[in-house]
């Protein structure tokens, strides 16, 4: 089950989301050929990715920063960049331009500190915008609680797309990686789930003194937990039936 899409775009465009997008794309594809020689993308990955073991001994600290643009291969990267294609333009519309900036780089740079506190000796690179986009979910999630996201969901040969709210959505996916967080052993490898957790709760920190000022409860009121525009006209969404072979 992922997002594709939400109903309520931003009404201005949205000159960081699609900045930030293309930085990414952009850099990961200066270095995709490296993916091609394990040894080389090593290297590389020891020079700018986030390895926990040698900032806690005080080496690459702009490694937090440089790590937030990097990325393991095209899933990694595409799902990082629809997630903030989808919740990245009404913050930024609610935050202004340069504040969403700072706001995304934050949850970055804090999301792969807890990382790093949730396992000091850690010798495994981190690489990834996921501490950041779940900042931008979380700071989502507390202004727009109640906006509508289309789902799709896929289960086996099942393929459905549906809307839902967003606090379930968001809810489900933080929900997800704080028992996956509990369960792991982050040593091991593979997701960092405490980046995505860390990351979360402080997009929910950073944007409670936005949602304070917009009047808190008040804001929800006034705008029924939606982004205070209205929402976008899209046509039913269908996903083409595969005809069945018979033999």
């Amino acid at each position: 089950m992922f997002p594709i899409r939400d109903h309520n775009p931003s009404t201005r465009v949205p000159f960081v989301t699609y900045t930030l997008i293309a930085a990414n794309v952009l850099i990961f594809l200066s270095y995709w050929s490296l993916f091609a020689d394990d040894r080389a993308l090593l290297r590389f990955y020891a020079d700018w990715a986030l390895v926990p073991a040698w900032v806690s001994q005080g080496h690459n600290y702009y490694s937090y920063l440089t790590a937030t643009f990097l990325h393991g291969g095209l899933l990694h990267l595409g799902g990082n960049m629809l997630f903030l294609w989808i919740f990245g333009d009404n913050l930024e519309e609610e935050m202004g331009h340069l504040g969403f900036l700072v706001f995304y780089l934050a949850c970055g740079l804090l999301a792969n500190v807890a990382h790093v506190w949730s396992d000091p000796a850690s010798l495994i690179p981190l690489v990834g915008a996921s501490g950041s986009i779940a900042g931008v979910m979380g700071g989502y999630l507390l202004l727009f609680p109640k906006a509508r996201v289309d789902v799709l969901f896929i289960f086996i040969i099942i393929f459905k797309i549906f809307p839902v709210p967003a606090w379930i959505m968001l809810g489900v996916w933080f929900a997800l990686q704080l028992v996956n967080g509990v369960g792991s052993d982050a040593s091991v490898g593979g997701v960092a789930y405490w980046a995505h957790v860390g990351g979360f709760v402080i997009g929910i920190a950073l944007t409670l003194p936005l949602w304070l000022r917009r009047g808190g409860f008040g804001f929800w009121s006034r705008t029924h937990g939606h982004p205070d525009h209205p929402e976008a006209r899209y046509g039913s969404s269908r996903i083409p039936p595969v005809p069945r072979i018979r033999r």
